[in-house]
């Protein structure tokens, strides 16, 4: 990630400060309010700043507490995108947890190697199918052939991959953002709609996990600048001008090593997800500053957030 400025920098720790001093004055005093309205012993200070540094600690660090398994035997699950990425490396993950793996691939007519090593596992609980999303012809071929192919047609549930991107914007990620939010919304409203079908819907928000899917490189980077740069209408050229662009995609190809190397925290789940009895409604895998900084611009006056962070 870029370095921050200055005043970036010491506005982050001011809000810290300032959340310090709420969180040891402010709360308890609260606290001691409502313990006085309900007839109960008040409690001190210090009682309640550990006992709010327990449950964040708790929140962040504890293990999830076990909700019940399904029976995997028999069980089945499609997975879109497994060319590459999350979707490649879930395939294989629910294939060895015992699953039949429907694997959706875009290129497997194509000869992509993604599709080529799901395919060489020579098992009958990985099928990989040619699967564009975007292709009605596609996707109904691809429901035919795992309807032909399923044992047991449980309800069954979903699982929606989105990002924290999903709950907050951010410079340069407009159309990322716009898609995430609408996944957001669509599994919400899907899942109030299959309530009455007792099909759960769960989201999964993962933070930045760039370096591990490689989802973003320099070559990307500098293939979608020169894109940009060569299309814009002169207009808008001369307003942004090139100075400012470069410096914007000098931040985007700062980007491309970051995150977090391992897939392990959204694989794991994802896999709650689907053998949870009792699944979250949200999964947010991602490091602890990213899920504070998602808290501070989801709960938080825009003004805030806007200062902190932009």
């Amino acid at each position: 990630m870029a370095p921050q400025s200055v005043l970036r920098v010491t506005l982050l720790v001011s809000f810290s400060v300032v959340l310090t001093v709420v969180l040891g004055f402010g709360l308890p005093a609260l606290l001691n309010s409502a313990m006085r309205m309900l007839g109960l012993p008040e409690t001190s200070v210090t009682e309640c700043i550990v006992v709010l540094y327990v449950l964040f600690v708790l929140y962040v660090a504890a293990p999830r507490i076990p909700r019940g398994l399904v029976e995997v035997k028999g069980k089945a699950v499609l997975i879109t995108g497994c060319d590459s990425g999350f979707g490649h490396e879930l395939a294989k993950h629910m294939h060895k947890l015992g699953f039949t793996v429907f694997a959706g691939c875009l290129l497997k007519d194509k000869g992509g190697e993604g599709a080529k090593e799901l395919e060489e596992f020579n098992s009958d609980r990985m099928k990989v199918i040619q699967l564009d999303v975007c292709s009605d012809e596609e996707v109904n071929k691809a429901v035919e052939y795992i309807k032909d192919n399923l044992e047991d047609s449980q309800r069954g549930r979903v699982v929606n991959l989105a990002s924290m991107y999903g709950r907050m914007g951010n410079m340069l990620r407009s159309p990322y953002c716009v898609t995430k939010y609408g996944v957001e919304a669509f599994s919400d409203c899907l899942r109030y709609e299959m309530k009455a079908w007792g099909v759960k819907v769960s989201i999964i928000e993962p933070g930045n996990f760039i370096v591990a899917t490689g989802i973003l490189t320099r070559d990307i980077v500098a293939t979608t600048a020169n894109k940009l740069w060569t299309e814009a209408p002169s207009a808008v050229k001369e307003d942004y001008g090139k100075a400012h662009f470069e410096q914007y995609m000098a931040l985007m190809r700062s980007y491309c090593n970051s995150g977090q190397k391992d897939m392990a925290p959204v694989l794991d789940d994802i896999t709650d997800a689907i053998v949870s009895k009792r699944p979250y409604t949200r999964y947010s895998p991602m490091e602890p500053h990213w899920w504070i900084r998602v808290q501070v611009m989801t709960h938080l006056p825009g003004a805030i957030s806007d200062l902190l962070y932009f």
